[in-house]
């Protein structure tokens, strides 16, 4: 049963991550506002390119009825209350450039593919990493550790958008063993059929390497340094003053070492999906990071806005979950002076 302490605790970081998120969003729609252009302006581009021979009196026609149909005809102040209030009901309106399309079906079917992505490579990434960085940190000062160290180093320095030009110049240009991009041949649809989604896995393979190896290093590092840690520490090093044997001592300083990486890892998930939107560029993967771009270039306000809403959301909410399953797991942890 949750004592009251922790619920005052768990209140708390609620209501602090609900005020981050209105913040947050602000953000994105001052941002967006301070854009030199605005989707009117495309649009406007656009059907002087199809009818040249349009009047001056029919383009302030088109613009008056494109500013009332987008609401931005509206003061900025009743703009950014009207956002707020459908980013709180969940409603993400429609997009500007693909008039009459839902902006949550344009996600929908871009999210399954950044989650395919982004996912399985994080938590590979955070497996292999903390196992490794706390064997080397368990040997210490052996040519192990000193070697996982500095490739750990250069790893975490590489960003994952260089990292995805590199596999993808070498492995599928040079060397021609991968596909150059796209989730999928263009000749073939999304099925369930085994033809497409071993096709689907060969495209799949340098886009998720892209990802793993670049978050390998960071994990890899943090693990060490927290393994060193916790071998330091006085029950650790009276365990093994006992005589305990060393699988059991390696095992009790991983468990230890591995809590502040778990509430890590959910920052890691958002993080790598900030990542990924540059990989999935290069790659030309259907993600929502090739969605979000693709709507920052048309000035696509309620796309950019919904892809923000959804990432920002789902990243409050894994940080909170992440608070809640940190206090439960921790026994040092103490609310008002009773054991979480």
């Amino acid at each position: 049963m949750i004592s009251k302490s922790l619920a005052k605790y768990l209140g708390f970081r609620l209501a602090f991550l609900l005020v981050t998120y209105i913040v947050a969003l602000s953000i994105v729609f001052i941002l967006l506002r301070l854009v030199p252009t605005n989707p009117v302006d495309r649009l406007i581009t656009q059907l002087l390119q199809l009818n040249p021979n349009i009047t001056p009196e029919q383009l302030r026609e088109y613009m008056k009825a494109y500013y009332a149909l987008f609401e931005l005809d509206k003061p900025l102040w009743m703009q950014y209350i009207t956002y707020l209030s459908k980013a709180f009901r969940g409603d993400l309106g429609f997009s500007y450039i693909n008039v009459g399309r839902k902006v949550s079906d344009i996600i929908m079917s871009a999210l399954p593919w950044t989650l395919f992505l982004v996912v399985p490579a994080t938590l590979a990434a955070w497996f292999v990493g903390n196992s490794i960085g706390a064997y080397a940190g368990y040997k210490r000062g052996s040519l192990f550790e000193k070697t996982l160290l500095i490739v750990s180093l250069i790893l975490s320095q590489t960003p994952y958008y260089w990292l995805a030009m590199l596999l993808l110049f070498a492995f599928a240009y040079r060397l021609n063993i991968f596909p150059p991009g796209q989730a999928y041949p263009p000749t073939m649809l999304p099925s369930l059929t085994p033809q497409f989604i071993q096709a689907a896995l060969y495209h799949y393979i340098l886009p998720f390497l892209s990802i793993f190896v670049a978050s390998l290093g960071g994990w890899a590092i943090g693990m060490r340094v927290l393994t060193i840690y916790e071998l330091g520490s006085d029950h650790i090093l009276f365990t093994e003053a006992l005589g305990t044997k060393d699988s059991i001592v390696f095992r009790y300083v991983f468990r230890n070492s591995m809590i502040p990486q778990v509430t890590g890892l959910a920052l890691s998930l958002g993080g790598a999906v900030g990542g990924a939107l540059l990989t999935e560029i290069v790659f030309s993967y259907p993600g929502m990071g090739y969605v979000l771009n693709r709507a920052i270039m048309q000035t696509d306000y309620p796309v950019v806005q919904g892809v923000f809403v959804i990432l920002i959301a789902t990243l409050f909410l894994a940080n909170f979950l992440v608070d809640f399953v940190y206090a439960l797991i921790d026994p040092r942890i103490r609310i008002g002076g009773e054991k979480v």
